[in-house]
């Protein structure tokens, strides 16, 4: 984050559609539009991070496909094609105009990682801090898809976490959020600020508006939930818009703004790699007064109150905690194997006395409560 306060650290999100043309080849002219208003963030002093998608789309012509691939492997190959001409075409622009830009491929495993993750952190900051654009994108090349992000608007959320974003700017070729389907409805209102996700916005959230990305409304939303959980302040517009990043930045833009309440709790950068990144190993079961105490008084996690474990695990694995109902209460980092758990299970309180650790500390839990999303998306 940018100690000026008149300057911010920007993670800005591009979509495939906004990128290609109607042939799915690259568009230099979307290239240079958005170029050109991320160069004027960058002359005005704030960071910017892109997360660009358009890899598949741009290699999958010269992959030899008349239309984008529907296998894994075709679609790989079609990356590998297409990351480097996109890539190419980012460097040349930013050249242009006097500023550098890096390339960051990722997988998600790069984030279930904690050690990789604080890794990657360090990294951008330091090609942020240096002036230079970092442009990330994930692996497609070899990810498999249980390994994958979903889609580039969660990646763009938990970037922006990783690297305590300011803003979180969407990009699609829709204007923003309405309150009903625009397609389907002729009164659909265009929502100017949501500070809260309702059951009524999801059921808003329509199907995917174009066949060139992967993400519709539903991924956008998602994203938005991490992005307030992790107290960023989000947007979403519509790309083809004059000066739409820069007037995004400043509040001047027509679109949705998402906006964190004063009074929320922010996620801290190891509960948001617990709750959004972290792999659950297995899962602990716990009884009703330590429900009450980790989720009501937010307290830590006793051995005493571990109920039953489920799976193998080792210290400071992540785990899965339910309730004696199997209702999933959150995540937490352990600090004891599951078979020295399982060793605790029925002890009385004076043998329980040479374990002097909690099973899970409570600044190592998350629980459903704090964040407006399921947990270990």
């Amino acid at each position: 984050m940018v100690n000026d306060a008149n300057k911010k650290r920007v993670v800005i999100k591009i979509g495939s559609s906004s990128l290609t043309s109607l042939h799915g080849e690259i568009s230099r002219r979307k290239l240079e539009k958005l170029v050109d208003e991320v160069v004027q963030l960058k002359d005005d002093g704030h960071e910017v991070l892109l997360v660009s998608s358009g890899a598949v789309a741009a290699g999958y012509r010269k992959l030899g496909c008349l239309s984008r691939p529907s296998s894994l492997p075709e679609k790989q190959a079609a990356a590998s094609i297409g990351q480097g001409l996109l890539m190419e075409s980012y460097s040349d622009l930013f050249l242009s105009h006097g500023y550098m830009g890096s390339q960051i491929l990722i997988t998600r495993s790069d984030f279930s990682d904690e050690n990789r993750y604080n890794n990657a952190r360090n990294t951008i900051n330091v090609l942020l801090e240096r002036g230079i654009i970092p442009i990330v994108n994930e692996n497609d090349t070899i990810t498999i898809d249980r390994l994958k992000f979903g889609d580039n608007d969660t990646l763009s959320a938990k970037v922006a976490g990783l690297v305590d974003a300011d803003d979180l700017i969407i990009l699609s070729d829709i204007d923003g959020l309405y309150d009903a389907d625009p397609r389907k409805d002729a009164n659909a209102k265009l929502l100017d600020r949501v500070y809260e996700i309702t059951p009524e916005i999801e059921e808003a959230a329509g199907d995917p508006g174009s066949d060139v990305g992967t993400g519709g409304m539903k991924s956008k939303i998602d994203a938005f939930k991490i992005a307030m959980a992790s107290g960023i302040s989000s947007y979403l517009g519509k790309a083809s818009t004059n000066n739409i990043v820069y007037d995004a930045v400043y509040r001047n833009a027509v679109g949705t703004y998402f906006e964190p309440t004063p009074d929320q709790e922010n996620l801290n950068q190891k509960k948001q790699w617990i709750a959004f990144n972290s792999g659950p190993e297995g899962e602990v079961t716990i009884d009703h007064r330590a429900r009450e105490t980790i989720v009501d008084m937010k307290k830590s996690l006793l051995p005493m109150n571990v109920h039953h474990v489920n799976g193998r695990f080792k210290k400071g694995a992540v785990v899965r905690i339910h309730d004696l109902e199997g209702e999933e209460i959150g995540l937490g980092v352990v600090n004891y194997s599951s078979e020295q758990l399982e060793e605790m299970i029925g002890l009385t309180d004076p043998e329980l006395e040479s374990y002097e650790l909690a099973a899970i500390e409570s600044k190592d839990l998350v629980c459903h409560l704090e964040v407006s999303l399921p947990v270990g998306v």
